[in-house]
């Protein structure tokens, strides 16, 4: 049955691009696909074949910029500082309602990352079916804290559940009077109760997909059966794509190099950072790819035996390098795991703790170095440890030889049908 899929999210690239693989899917499998997101990424998505829509409204653009340099800079909990993110959804918010009701119009069916939950509200006033659709695990459980406080001490399951509770009410409460005069004034829908959404969605059983391993993150056996991991959502490069001569005449010219990379992350001194990554490397006697994004690498001198990069696939690269320094997105996780490769996080913010903590915990790299932590010290010996540790890059190349073995994307497309179908059965538009 092709039905006509409205996709919503928003963010960077590694927020962005799986969407994109799970809309190819979607395509292949006969429905008409439109991905809504952020500007930068319409010929991304052109480029695939998928309709574009326009999204302005990026949150995590504020993260990036002045507010997550203030947290940098502050140390303060991560918990905090996502209560400290309200405002910024408040202030974005009415920008984005408009831009994602149209991108809604004609769909038949609304796939929305959680940044995105406007999407359910729309699929409610369209009466047509709704997924989440995630990148990161945000169902309630005792499994594991809230995510702004995943990678902590956890004193056991009820405050576990209790931190998703809270941070749920937190972000619906300062919300709420927004949204619901927006559901009745634009949507023709009623308020919603004091309790929110949550509930709600649990009630309804709103089918959620997370675009993650179960190698990586086991589902937790309180989460009910409609909620799905599937599998990353990996989007590989094109093959009619080439490779810059340079990076392969560099690659070939000695050992695997090291890439470090923190995409769009900003360190509180750029150029600090740049000094102790180099020294790292020299310290730890490797060879290094170095990706521009976070560093302003033209205003220094670098070594013959370091490369700097502008954006490159990372399924292409992480194969032929030897370890991989990374900031813990969610995109990059996934890209170096599947690899086979050790890999060594440093977290800024956000879900990266969470991810750090996990490719740690799986025996894939070294314990994380938070940073605000990073020292020249402490960098060589986690990236002498990834080139070294034989049992490490064996339990690496174990897990990504698995996880190359999945479909993330044939999983999820296979749900989103057998849901569209139940849909059609119980009368749904």
């Amino acid at each position: 049955m092709a039905v006509r899929i409205t996709i919503l999210t928003a963010g960077t690239r590694g927020d962005v691009q799986p969407y994109i693989a799970l809309g190819c899917g979607l395509r292949s499998a006969g429905h008409e696909v439109r991905l809504a997101t952020c500007g930068p990424f319409r010929e991304m998505v052109e480029a695939h074949g998928l309709e574009f829509r326009f999204l302005a409204a990026d949150p995590r653009e504020e993260m990036r910029g002045r507010q997550g340099k203030k947290f940098l800079d502050s140390g303060e909990n991560a918990l905090r500082f996502a209560l400290r993110m309200i405002p910024i959804l408040r202030q974005n918010l009415l920008r984005h309602l408009g831009d994602v009701e149209a991108a809604c119009e004609g769909a038949d069916a609304i796939l929305h990352s959680p940044l995105a939950f406007a999407g359910w509200h729309i699929a409610e006033a369209l009466g047509i079916r709704s997924c989440v659709a995630g990148l990161q695990p945000a169902t309630r459980t005792r499994a594991f804290p809230a995510l702004p406080l995943a990678a902590r001490w956890s004193p056991g399951g009820t405050y576990n559940l209790l931190t998703h509770v809270l941070l749920e009410q937190c972000v619906w409460q300062a919300l709420r009077s927004l949204l619901n005069r927006w559901r009745r004034e634009s949507l023709g829908i009623p308020a919603l109760p004091l309790s929110g959404p949550f509930r709600l969605m649990l009630e309804r059983r709103t089918p959620v997909l997370y675009g993650f391993s179960p190698l990586v993150v086991p589902k937790p056996r309180d989460w009910p059966d409609w909620h799905h991991i599937t599998g990353y959502w990996f989007l590989d490069h094109p093959t009619e794509w080439q490779p810059p001569a340079r990076v392969t005449e560099f690659l070939e010219a000695g050992p695997p190099p090291v890439y470090v990379g923190f995409s769009s992350m900003i360190p509180r001194d750029p150029a600090a950072t740049i000094d102790v990554v180099l020294d790292a490397l020299r310290q730890a006697g490797v060879r290094g790819i170095l990706a521009t994004g976070w560093m302003a690498a033209a205003t220094h001198d670098l070594p013959d035996d370091v490369l700097v990069l502008d954006e490159i696939p990372h399924d292409w690269l992480f194969p032929r390098v030897a370890a991989v320094v990374h900031h813990g997105g969610a995109g990059t996780t996934a890209a170096a795991l599947r690899a086979g490769l050790p890999a060594v996080v440093v977290p800024f913010f956000a879900d990266q703790p969470f991810w750090a903590t996990r490719v740690a915990s799986l025996g894939a790299g070294p314990p994380p170095i938070l940073e605000r932590r990073l020292t020249v010290e402490r960098l060589a010996d986690a990236i002498r440890t990834a080139v070294t540790d034989e049992g490490m890059r064996r339990r690496s190349a174990e897990l990504g030889e698995r996880l190359r073995a999945e479909d993330g994307v044939g999983s999820a497309v296979a749900i989103v049908d057998r849901v569209l179908q139940q849909a059609s059965s119980l009368g749904w538009s």
